[in-house]
């Protein structure tokens, strides 16, 4: 109580402690309160917060609440850049040009077209002249724990997936400091290309000491993650029964609160054939413990596993207040599409995903209005959103040409904007998670930003700042990422702290699991999956004359 009345205090006020480094506190916590400040003596009671504020102090513990309380805070104003802003009341962008944003602790609470003249004293000023700044990018569908696979699934099929890299297999060789360092090496590389928020479908919650390895490396990784515990029966290890108290242990978690990190479910279970009984205990959990979210994967068609809107709706569990994302939704029906309009819930496409490994998009293109982006299984393709909303851009427009051509007639305009690649990537996510103060820059929102480097040689030139990002940019042109208002990448560098030593420790760990899963055989290929029968695709030939250059895999 006496934190939050002090935070209220200062936030009231305005007021605005010396920086900690700057300080020599001596508390004598039985009487008296002493205070030095170098260069500026405060004497008696009276505590010096700005040049013009004085407070006095009520007794010790309030004192040392608003000390801890206020020496954590910042505010930082990005100057002079152009600033992609989002408009709440046109549902679209704004550019600014020469504009500015105010950050304090975690909130943006100022956009600028200009300047300001009045800033909360000892702001940290940054120089954005040249730059663009940009909401950070939101990935509604990932699986975080796999990075030691990177690279050694690039040709691989989601059949020969399931079969070799998945979590019916890894368990039975990964311990929880695995878990921990591959976890927090993908958080690192999603921060490092601009991606503030994940929702990852943590399918690696096969016993406590796994799933609680996994959220602590999202607790540590200062990335804003909706993790999703995973129920799910994985045969000869655990039942979704025995997953119910590890459940609960991590929603206790120390940390997890203070964190931008919040706790969701993912359950794959909800059709065709539901276990009603397992279903009803999950959603009480989440009803009891109010998680964040809820996601599955949702492919329907060939693939014979469906999850479908259809399918929770039956239950009577679509239309409730938490959101439900469903990934992929490949095959989903207009009946399905109708109900997430009508439910206000929303899918992930994951475009290089879908393309990669077959699962495609055939109707995906009519539900982006419902829709927000993924990365999926970052091992086998890029994991950054700005990739998979530029091929996402390219393929719808792509697409919606091709429904003119087949009719004999000629485009006239062009069916998707490089502003609709931006929202997907950003705004929409932020709906997709039913979070209002996430997916843009405006005021009140959470100090989720990217600054890109506009003078690099893919930028330079631009005028078109959405245009520039979305079409021109790569990875390489964040120069500085914030989350919840702290620096974790800067001066084109990850900063976040404890990267140095994950890196090093996430290596030794990829050496060994990789080492492991290099003598493993390929699976064979089943005859059917889920009664569709399973054939090969014809192969692509590139080599002129025999041979058609197909190559192998060079682990």
């Amino acid at each position: 109580h006496i934190i939050r009345c002090a935070a209220q205090y200062t936030a009231e006020r305005r007021l605005v402690w010396p920086r900690a480094e700057r300080l020599e506190q001596l508390f004598d916590i039985s009487h008296n309160l002493k205070v030095k400040y170098e260069g500026n003596s405060w004497a008696g009671d009276d505590i010096l917060l700005s040049p013009s504020t004085t407070m006095k102090p009520i007794n010790e513990l309030t004192i040392l609440s608003l000390f801890l309380t206020a020496a954590s805070a910042a505010s930082i104003l990005f100057k002079g850049g152009t600033v992609i802003t989002f408009n709440k009341q046109t549902q679209g962008l704004r550019v600014l040009r020469e504009g500015s944003v105010l950050v304090e602790n975690d909130r943006i609470t100022g956009v600028y077209d200009s300047t300001p003249t009045r800033i909360p004293p000892r702001t940290e000023i940054v120089d954005i002249a040249g730059k663009i700044i940009t909401p950070g990018f939101i990935d509604t569908h990932r699986h975080g724990w796999q990075t030691v696979f990177k690279t050694m699934a690039s040709n691989t099929s989601l059949l020969e997936f399931f079969g070799r890299y998945s979590s019916f297999v890894a368990p039975f060789f990964w311990n929880a400091t695995d878990i921990y360092d591959s976890q927090l090496a993908g958080l690192y590389e999603a921060l490092n290309a601009g991606v503030t928020t994940s929702l990852d479908h943590a399918t690696h919650t096969w016993s406590k000491d796994a799933a609680e390895a996994g959220l602590q490396a999202c607790i540590d990784s200062g990335a804003r993650v909706f993790w999703g515990f995973t129920f799910a029966n994985i045969t000869g290890l655990i039942t979704v029964e025995e997953l119910y108290p590890v459940f609960r242990n991590m929603a206790a978690k120390t940390g997890l609160r203070s964190s931008p990190t919040t706790l969701g479910i993912a359950y794959d279970g909800w059709g065709p054939n539901p276990n009603v009984g397992e279903i009803n205990k999950i959603m009480a959990l989440a009803r009891e413990l109010n998680v964040s979210v809820i996601t599955t994967h949702s492919l329907q068609g060939p693939w014979g596993f469906s999850n479908s809107p259809e399918d929770i709706h039956a239950l009577n569990y679509l239309n409730i207040s938490t959101p439900i994302v469903f990934s992929h939704a490949s095959f989903l029906t207009p009946t399905g599409a109708d109900l997430l309009r009508s439910t206000n819930q929303y899918v992930s496409i994951t475009p290089e995903s879908e393309m990669h490994y077959g699962q495609t998009h055939p109707v995906a293109y009519s539900i982006q209005d419902q829709a927000s982006l993924g990365i999926d299984t970052h091992i086998t393709f890029s994991t950054d959103i700005l990739t998979q909303a530029r091929i996402w851009l390219q393929q719808a427009r792509y697409e919606r040409y091709l429904d003119v051509l087949e009719q004999g007639k000629l485009p006239a305009s062009n069916p998707m904007s490089v502003e609709q690649a931006f929202l997907l990537a950003t705004r929409n996510g932020a709906l997709a998670l039913r979070r209002d103060d996430l997916g843009g820059i405006f005021v009140g929102g959470k100090a989720d930003l990217v600054v890109w480097d506009g003078d690099s040689p893919g930028m330079l030139g631009w005028v078109d700042p959405v245009a520039a990002v979305i079409l021109h940019a790569s990875v390489g042109d964040i120069e500085a990422v914030l989350v919840d208002g702290k620096w974790v990448k800067r001066g084109g560098k990850l900063v976040a702290r404890g990267w140095p030593e994950a890196r090093a420790r996430f290596l030794r760990t990829a050496k060994r699991l990789q080492g492991v899963w290099r003598g493993m055989p390929l699976p064979e290929a089943p005859a059917e999956f889920n009664g569709s029968p399973v054939v090969h695709p014809e192969r692509v030939d590139v080599v002129r004359g025999p041979g058609d250059g197909y190559g192998n895999v060079y682990i």
